[in-house]
């Protein structure tokens, strides 16, 4: 496994697995300790996993937590997905850069979201299997949404959206939910 920088949002890091594969299918390590420790993130901060299971054309996000934050390592386990990181630190080098990643069960790719940063995904399959390895318990009275659709996110997703939840379909605007961080 080895760990790539995301230029450019700072504190990112992709994390590329090497499968092993043959005839019976592959084996891939999806997490490494030692690897997550190298880029400076504590292993042992992680608290909670989750999953989460989409039809095509679902948006989750975009999400993040108010107060401290919420770091977390995100992988599609199964089918693909493109995946959206905004980074919402004021005092960041790369605040309110957007970055995209196509994840995918294949490829078992990880991309660790720094807490500060908002995140979401479509759903590419039928289905979409997301894991994800979150540094503290969730509490709801942290959560903040942002619009999937603001104009001043200007994401291109993929597919045409399918469905969503209510919390997603009347999210604030980033420049109402940027008030309300600072």
């Amino acid at each position: 496994m080895k760990a790539v920088p995301v230029a450019g949002i700072a504190g990112a890091w992709l994390f590329e697995p090497t499968p092993h594969v043959d005839a019976r299918g592959f084996f891939s390590r999806t997490f490494d300790r030692e690897v997550v420790a190298s880029v400076g993130i504590d292993p042992d901060c992680f608290a909670q996993d989750s999953l989460s299971r989409s039809v095509k054309g679902v948006i989750r996000g975009m999400h993040l937590r108010s107060g401290a934050g919420e770091s977390k390592l995100v992988r599609c386990s199964y089918g693909e997905v493109f995946d959206v990181v905004v980074d919402l630190r004021p005092d960041s080098p790369t605040f309110r850069n957007t970055e995209y990643f196509r994840l995918s069960g294949d490829t078992q790719v990880t991309v660790y979201v720094p807490a500060g940063c908002a995140h979401g995904f479509q759903a590419l399959t039928e289905p979409a299997d997301v894991s994800y390895r979150i540094d503290r318990p969730h509490d709801p009275s942290e959560d903040v949404t942002i619009a999937f659709d603001d104009p001043d996110l200007a994401i291109p997703w993929p597919l045409p959206v399918t469905l969503t939840s209510d919390r997603d379909r009347s999210a604030p605007s980033l420049a109402e939910v940027l008030r309300t961080l600072r």
